[in-house]
């Protein structure tokens, strides 16, 4: 824990007090957690007063912890089931909404933004957490008027999320196709998608089409270099040598 984070953490728990959720600092890093209500109260302390002076906003970007801790490749150890997980999914790798996988999902609220700030003056980085109250329509307060640069990338978290940010001066979708259906970040959004477009001569223009692709699961192979699997090569070229 470097002196200069540890006296950050401490001048935030004496300036936001219970604003605070949850302070926490691994690997160098200082991520705390507010609330949606005090989300731009605490950023404009964060941005004016000279103690912390986080005047840029680096990175903003959403999260959806649909089965966070709870998905198939969520292993601590080896596992006797292999990359099978991949081939027969149980949450969150499916295809298609013919088949929903079962609800399973962690506690808490299913979606949440995170906010990476800098402060020049006092060389320092903060990561700030903040979860949406509602996850059938998860929204925040918009930012943009504290730090210009999220205007790009709240719109961002909108068209892969569908987080709401309200104040935004123009929410729209920035990297899908027009009129694209659903968000494609959401643990729950097909992995093939909901159509797939092509350029049709006859109409000349492009058409959308239900999905055709054949799903299946890329499972990778895993090579052990150790003296079993060396010996059963050897085996195996001297039966091919004859």
């Amino acid at each position: 824990m470097t002196t200069g984070l540890q006296k950050l953490s401490e001048a935030l728990r004496k300036r936001f007090g219970d604003d605070i959720g949850h302070l926490k600092l691994e690997y160098g890093e200082l991520t705390i957690e507010i609330s949606a209500e005090s989300l731009r109260d605490v950023c404009f302390v964060l941005r004016d007063e000279d103690e912390f002076a986080f005047e840029q906003l680096i990175d903003l970007c959403g999260v959806d912890y649909l089965h966070y801790g709870a998905d198939e490749w969520e292993t601590d150890e080896a596992t006797t089931d292999g990359f099978s997980r991949g081939v027969e999914p149980t949450t969150a790798a499916y295809f298609t909404f013919d088949e929903p996988p079962p609800k399973l999902s962690h506690k808490g609220p299913r979606f949440a933004v995170v906010y990476h700030l800098l402060s020049v003056a006092n060389n320092r980085r903060l990561r700030l957490r903040v979860f949406c109250p509602d996850d059938e329509q998860p929204r925040l307060d918009s930012v943009t008027d504290i730090w210009p640069a999220a205007n790009w990338f709240e719109r961002e978290a909108f068209d892969l999320f569908g987080i709401l940010f309200d104040g935004h001066p123009d929410l729209r979708r920035l990297l899908t196709d027009y009129g694209f259906i659903g968000h494609p970040f959401r643990k729950d959004f097909p992995l093939v998608g909901h159509v797939e477009m092509r350029y049709d001569p006859e109409q000349a223009r492009v058409v959308y089409e239900p999905v055709s692709i054949e799903p299946r699961v890329l499972v990778p192979r895993v090579i052990r270099h150790d003296n079993r699997y060396v010996m059963e090569k050897q085996g195996a070229d001297e039966a091919a040598n004859g």
